[in-house]
């Protein structure tokens, strides 16, 4: 099946969702954003790969007061690999309790399934440092 305008208006929604859910603490509806076997990988911020939704639903309740009140994301990049996968780069801004923020960036892989469009693996990388630089 090919990669439609309708597709992407739905993956584009679907990550935009991310923050909807998880700072609205609606972890219980993390199967509306990724696959049940998700790979989670936060590596750069010294979490590790997380992997599966109660895993990601832990994880998110271990860190506590220590999750963003807020999480942005903007400049969503599709770029179709297969009928029934795309990769997703973007960008979030998040915004902590005290008034500080950090950016990231999302590399996502979503795939088309039984329920619509998931995402199967997300890696997630800080950015410390303007323009690229290390």
């Amino acid at each position: 099946m090919a990669f439609t305008a309708d597709d992407r208006i739905a993956v584009t929604e679907l990550i935009l969702m991310h923050g909807h859910l998880i700072d609205g603490g609606k972890l219980d509806q993390l199967d509306q954003l990724f696959t049940a076997d998700v790979v989670y990988d936060v590596s750069d911020f010294g979490f590790g790969v997380v992997q599966g939704l109660t895993a990601i639903r832990e994880a998110a309740l271990a860190l506590g007061e220590g999750n963003p009140v807020g999480h942005h994301v903007t400049n969503v990049i599709l770029t179709e690999v297969a009928d029934d996968h795309v990769r997703a780069l973007s960008k979030g801004i998040g915004i902590m309790a005290d008034g500080t923020c950090g950016s990231a960036t999302y590399e996502d892989t979503i795939a088309r399934g039984n329920r619509g469009w998931r995402i199967t693996h997300r890696r997630v990388l800080a950015r410390r440092a303007p323009m690229g630089a290390g």
